[in-house]
């Protein structure tokens, strides 16, 4: 005998089982959450997910409502997690990234990586003529990304600026980023041969006391430290200049101001021309390195399709920088990873 069903017991099912599964909107308000809670501005996350502030505003409101806490305190100068908002945004961070990289791999599989690719860079010599090409050849494979690059001095904010990416020759100090080690680049001192000839070339590292040294820093006297074999040494070095930029140290140098410690591929030209000579090169500066620096290890395939192709070729390209073995050149890294290891 066919069982019958009470009139309204199908629809009260069916609102039982639609209650058990998460409204759109909900997750819509997750996202948004967690974009203002990592920008930590309205006005930031209003500009990156293209929609008015106040309607952003009234959804992070009904969302409080909704679950009963408040996420945020807002001020008139600045925006901040309530302990409640810092434990909800941990467990949701993942799962919007996850959805978000889901969502790109599944575009990417029907028509390859695309979208607009932001990548901060050091306005150094080096990014300027070896990483330019790299990123030339990566836009010649995949005219669905768009690449733009900004040269910023670090620090640089990856989230606050909208960046996917960033290139980078110190090591963040935000324990959440994700580093990749990419090269070494090798350091050496160098001086213009007008000041060589006044003041002589340094024979042992603690030469350097007596020489006027340009350091690419804020302070008068820097403390370097010297590798040969097993030997290792220490010595403080100073003059009367200082500056925080790499490339006006260099140009300090050329204009025979003193010495100065620079990248050996920064100064390569230099080198061919005469206009620099490099000093004390029995002996070793620890290396620059080389980072591919993320916000998340669940990267959009335009930024993992960059980060595999340029990790290869920006290595590769960087250790034939420099064939002469006086001036030195660039140690690949391999996978050597400082912190945690990208996808």
């Amino acid at each position: 005998m066919a069982s019958v069903q009470r009139p309204g017991a199908q629809s009260r099912n069916d609102w039982v089982d639609r209650a058990k599964m998460p409204h759109p909107q909900l997750l819509r308000d997750m996202a948004l959450f967690v974009e203002v809670a990592r920008r930590k501005s309205f006005s930031q996350a209003a500009a990156a997910l293209g929609m008015p502030i106040s309607s952003l505003s009234r959804r992070i409101t009904m969302f409080e409502s909704t679950v009963g806490l408040r996420l945020l305190d807002r001020t008139t100068r600045k925006l901040a997690l309530t302990s409640y908002g810092e434990a909800y945004l941990a467990q949701v961070s993942r799962l919007v990234d996850e959805a978000q990289r889901t969502f790109d791999d599944m575009m990417a599989m029907a028509k390859g990586p695309s979208g607009f690719l932001k990548i901060a860079a050091p306005p150094d010599f080096w990014v300027l003529r070896h990483l330019s090409g790299v990123i030339t050849e990566f836009s010649a494979l995949h005219e669905h990304i768009h690449v733009h690059v900004d040269l910023k001095p670090a620090p640089v904010d990856l989230v606050s600026d909208n960046y996917d990416l960033a290139v980078a020759i110190e090591e963040p100090r935000e324990t959440s980023l994700i580093v990749r080690k990419v090269a070494e680049v090798e350091n050496g001192i160098f001086g213009s041969p007008a000041y060589l000839a006044e003041r002589g070339a340094p024979m042992t590292p603690f030469d350097l006391e007596a020489h006027q040294v340009i350091v690419p820093m804020q302070g008068t006297s820097a403390t370097w430290t010297f590798t040969r074999g097993s030997e290792t040494v220490s010595t403080t070095v100073g003059g009367p200049l200082s500056c925080n930029s790499l490339s006006l140290a260099r140009r300090f140098a050329v204009a025979g101001q003193g010495l100065t410690r620079a990248n050996v591929i920064n100064v390569d030209n230099d080198l061919t021309t005469g206009r620099l000579q490099r000093v004390l090169p029995d002996w070793s500066l620890p290396a620059t390195p080389v980072y591919f620096v993320t916000t998340s290890r669940l990267l959009p395939a335009k930024a993992r399709s960059f980060i595999d192709f340029a990790t290869k070729r920006l290595a590769a390209v960087l250790a034939n920088a420099s064939g002469d073995p006086r001036r030195g050149g660039v140690r690949m890294a391999g996978r050597s990873v400082e912190r945690a290891s990208l996808p």
